[in-house]
């Protein structure tokens, strides 16, 4: 569990008239919906069923429509700036050079593929000789600085009892799935992926020259030390428990319990100079202590060869790109791999984002949006507020520190304040692996000087152009990126109840994470600190475990049920969100009137707006993978799943007994 961030939502507006946008968009799109469905029986297929039947998911996606899928569309903004960079005469040392270089340099396959496995060969020769195990730790530090990480996690965040000061924390590591739970289970699909994931492996051995049998033989071997490190795992919903995922430890304590590992050589390896660090799972070390005793110096060897391979598959020759694709094919469903030029966009997006995001903060950003936004940011905290003073269940004491927290909460809009400085990456067009060798190291540098030291609040944990936006407990933040600033979540041409319902939405969604099962273990200075009383903790665990156990008897896919622990802190984050825009919606003139547009009323066009938002359409190989690991409920559960509980929606669809989503009144849940 690395640093907690709540990744939810982003947008590009251009900067034209309001009459004209309202001229070209319809922002209730009527003809879509789907009068066969009743609003209380599926409002999310009453909304999106039409969209739904004739939406086509591109053979190299995994899904189509909004949310994290309007990033689909956003890359091909960038594409175009990375276009024509790459083929500008630029200034030497400027980000539109890096930018540009290193886009052309990942452009260049026919290079890349005449070079074959030849970048990281030095890497394997370096295992190759390891002939004792400190050589194997001292191997394993060194690719460390250069983002290799195979059984040591590293990072740099604040520490969670004092969140002013940097801490180094590392984190399990070491398997290749993606989480310990596809090592043991059973059922088909899981087997399918393990088969896939063995087949990967074996893939990666034979293309550097391994025959077959020995090809095989070693991906065993792999897979097998894998599933031994998965057994010291904790599972997706462990990782939730911020207290039990937090343990500060004397560097020479830990020395001395795992003294295989040997952490204090480790530790100065890597540059990382600390009496302290927080191991966040200590299960998996203790571990990996005793695995580096019984398991053979050289099937660690193998083991290494492997995970490297794994880590850099993407950037070597077109055999390695594939057989990353086929692999990946049994998670995603994706049918086609990605043009070049969209891996490209995103690697650039990944390793030089706030460069990009600069780039396209000038091309396509609308300042004035970051004004109107904040407005509503400024609404939701007072409906917040409100909402807060109301509840039936918290004491004042308690309502005074939630309060606190609450208007202590910082905002960021739009794009950072203090963009990432670049000046010590060279780039060059013709070695793109030795350009992400660069980039790695300079990450590297770049998390490792803040170590010790106090933290730097300007920063951002996520690129300016990505649609998404995020809570952060440690710094108690909303971030909200110029990329989800756009339609469908914010248009300067809506009506209130259209952006209430959109970003008004995303904006009660992320201030929500502030107090959710895990947002509310942190004070308003961003530290794990209990700010409660007893019996108010005490009820709020009993809201959230309702709401867990609700969300848990919602199918997904056949007998493919929701985790309602897993997404317990994110559905918090929906009911929440969607109260509090809509109290915020009401404040507005719109929100006060009766008076209707497009043959709706504005509660009806606030909900519309809402499940406009999730319209999303995905392949069920993502999907089941999506169950089983991400902490967010499927796109018509995120629509579905809080209404059922929200009276006014009950009022403003008139939903009755009988309906297949009504829920009587003793029966829903409430929380904020």
């Amino acid at each position: 569990m690395k640093k907690l961030i709540y990744l939810c939502f982003a947008v590009m507006l251009v900067s034209v008239t309001k009459t004209t946008i309202a001229q070209q968009r319809s922002f209730v799109d009527v003809a879509g919906l789907n009068p066969a469905i009743k609003p209380g029986d599926n409002f999310f297929l009453y909304v999106n069923g039409k969209w739904n039947d004739t939406a086509r998911i591109a053979n190299d996606q995994s899904g189509v429509g909004s949310y994290s899928f309007m990033n689909i569309p956003q890359k091909r903004l960038l594409q175009s700036i990375l276009d024509s960079v790459s083929k500008s005469n630029n200034i030497a040392g400027s980000i539109e050079q890096k930018v540009g270089d290193f886009y052309a340099s990942g452009m260049g396959m026919a290079a890349i593929n005449r070079r074959g496995y030849q970048p990281v060969k030095p890497i394997l020769t370096r295992i190759a000789a390891i002939n004792s195990l400190p050589a194997l730790l001292k191997f394993i530090a060194n690719e460390i600085k250069s983002g290799n990480n195979s059984l040591i996690s590293f990072g740099i965040s604040p520490d969670n009892k004092n969140s002013s000061i940097n801490i180094a924390h590392v984190y399990q590591a070491g398997i290749g799935l993606p989480d310990r739970d596809y090592y043991f289970k059973k059922d088909s699909s899981t087997l399918a992926i393990q088969t896939a994931y063995k087949k990967y492996v074996r893939t990666l051995f034979q293309l550097t020259g391994s025959n077959a049998a020995a090809a095989g033989k070693n991906a065993t071997i792999v897979y097998g030390i894998e599933k031994q490190l998965a057994t010291a795992h904790k599972t997706n919903v462990e990782l939730r428990d911020v207290n039990a995922n937090f343990h500060k430890m004397a560097v020479e304590e830990i020395a001395k319990s795992q003294a295989r590992i040997g952490w204090i050589t480790l530790l100065a390896n890597i540059g990382a100079t600390t009496d302290s660090i927080d191991m966040a799972q200590p299960a998996y070390y203790q571990k990996l202590n005793a695995l580096l005793k019984s398991v053979p110096l050289n099937d660690w060897k193998i083991y290494l060869r492997a995970s490297t391979l794994e880590t850099y598959a993407g950037t070597l020759s077109q055999g390695f790109i594939n057989a990353s694709f086929t692999f990946g094919q049994a998670l995603s469903g994706e049918a086609t791999q990605k043009s070049r030029k969209q891996i490209m966009t995103e690697n650039v997006d990944a390793y030089l984002g706030q460069a990009l995001g600069q780039l396209y903060v000038k091309r396509y950003f609308n300042e004035a949006s970051k004004k109107r936004v904040l407005a509503l940011v400024n609404n939701l905290q007072k409906a917040f507020e409100n909402r807060i003073n109301n509840l039936d269940w918290m004491s004042d004491s308690t309502k005074k520190k939630a309060k606190e927290k609450l208007y202590a909460i910082t905002k960021k809009l739009g794009y950072p304040d203090k963009w990432r400085d670049y000046n010590q990456v060279q780039i060059s067009r013709a070695t793109y692996f030795e350009n992400v060798l660069s980039l790695n190291k300079n990450d590297y540098r770049y998390q490792l000087a803040q170590l010790n030291k106090p933290v730097d609040r300007t920063q951002w944990g996520t690129t300016p152009a990505t649609v998404t936006a995020y809570y952060n407990p440690s710094f108690n933040e909303v971030v909200f990126p110029a990329g989800i600033l756009q339609y469908p979540y914010f248009d300067f041409a809506a009506d209130d109840a259209i952006n209430y319902g959109g970003i008004g939405m995303v904006i009660g969604h992320e201030m929500t994470h502030a107090f959710d099962d895990q947002g509310a273990q942190f004070d308003k200075d961003g530290n794990v600190k209990n700010w409660w009383t007893k019996e108010d903790y005490q009820r709020f665990k009993e809201k959230t475990g309702q709401l867990a156990r609700l969300y848990s008897t919602f199918t997904v896919l056949d007998t493919v049920h929701l985790k309602g622990e897993l997404t317990l802190g994110e559905n918090t984050a929906d009911n929440g969100g969607i109260a509090i825009a809509y109290d915020a919606f009401k404040m507005t003139e719109e929100g006060k009137s009766t008076q209707k547009i497009d043959g709706f009323t504005p509660d009806q066009r606030f909900f519309l707006s809402i499940a406009r938002i999730w319209r999303v359409k995905t392949r069920d190989a993502f999907l089941r993978t999506y169950v089983n690991t991400n902490p967010h409920s499927p796109a018509m559960w995120r629509v579905n799943g809080p209404l059922m509980n929200f009276a006014p929606f009950y009022r403003a669809f008139n939903v009755q007994p009988g309906d297949k989503n009504y829920k009587p009144e003793d029966q829903r849940v409430k929380i904020w």
